[in-house]
């Protein structure tokens, strides 16, 4: 598989990626502001943040490469080739928000 992008979060080579609202749209987000994120890392946003969360603390690329849970996921995966397939499960609190 020919692997010809990059995730800005975690800057592994994939061969394809996800468009990750910085502002969630059913929060009033805007349809362009997106980071390109491999599906392993927009899956871990999804499953650590409620999108009430997303679109308050975490607008920015920056603003998510400073949480702890985020720097942790990203430890973890850094030697995972990109298009390994990783079972994300949502943390307590965000299927308590469901």
């Amino acid at each position: 598989m020919a692997q010809n992008h990059i995730c800005e979060l975690c800057n592994r080579n994939v061969s394809s990626i996800t468009k990750h609202h910085l502002i969630p749209l059913e929060k009033g987000g805007e349809k362009f502001k997106t980071l390109s994120l491999c599906s392993t890392c927009h899956r871990q946003i999804h499953a650590l943040f409620t999108n009430r969360e997303l679109a308050t603390h975490y607008r920015s690329l920056e603003s998510l490469k400073k949480d702890i849970k985020i720097i942790k996921f990203l430890k973890f995966i850094e030697n995972i080739p990109g298009d390994s397939y990783l079972d994300i499960k949502k943390s307590k609190h965000v299927r308590k928000s469901c």
